[in-house]
């Protein structure tokens, strides 16, 4: 069980911490923060740089400590948060990745409250800390805050736009 939840922590974890690369610079095919700080703009969202700078800094934060298994928690609502800003950016599209939809976000989100629920596993630097384990409690925390951040985050730095004129870019 250990090995099952090490790969999934290191495949859910690299993947949103290199999301948040792109967002803040060229590595890894993104467009540097001036092409993140468009993309949130085209997406209707208020802040430019700065809110390039934040999605991009809690992905990659929130990432890398989902990869490693330190305070995994955390790192579970923090991904969970910055992943329903992305699903609100898609939810007009739908549920299918291929119509730009929020498939992708959602399924970051289960994985990152399954982590919370069930641990990072013994190969983990909580292990190694001796943070482990943490209540179950922790899981329903990390859902509830994740959720609540993200969608406090769209509803403030979200501008309404006009009917017919939202953006179809990814968050």
């Amino acid at each position: 069980m250990d090995t099952g939840i090490l790969l999934l922590r290191l495949l859910a974890g690299l993947l949103v911490a290199g999301h948040g690369v792109q967002k803040i610079s060229s590595h890894l095919g993104g467009k540097g923060l001036e092409g993140g700080t468009r993309e949130f703009r085209a997406d209707g969202f208020r802040g430019g740089v700065l809110t390039a700078l934040a999605a991009g800094g809690g992905q990659i934060g929130s990432g890398l400590l989902l990869a490693a298994g330190l305070l995994t928690p955390l790192a579970a609502t923090g991904t969970i948060g910055v992943m329903t800003v992305a699903l609100t950016v898609k939810w007009h599209n739908g549920l299918w990745v291929q119509n730009d939809g929020y498939e992708y976000p959602l399924v970051l989100i289960g994985t990152a409250a399954a982590l919370a629920a069930t641990g990072p596993g013994d190969w983990s630097l909580d292990a190694a800390l001796g943070l482990t384990p943490y209540p179950l409690w922790w899981a329903a925390v990390a859902l509830v805050a994740g959720l609540g951040s993200g969608l406090l985050t769209r509803l403030v730095l979200h501008r309404p736009t006009a009917p017919g004129t939202a953006a179809h870019s990814e968050a």
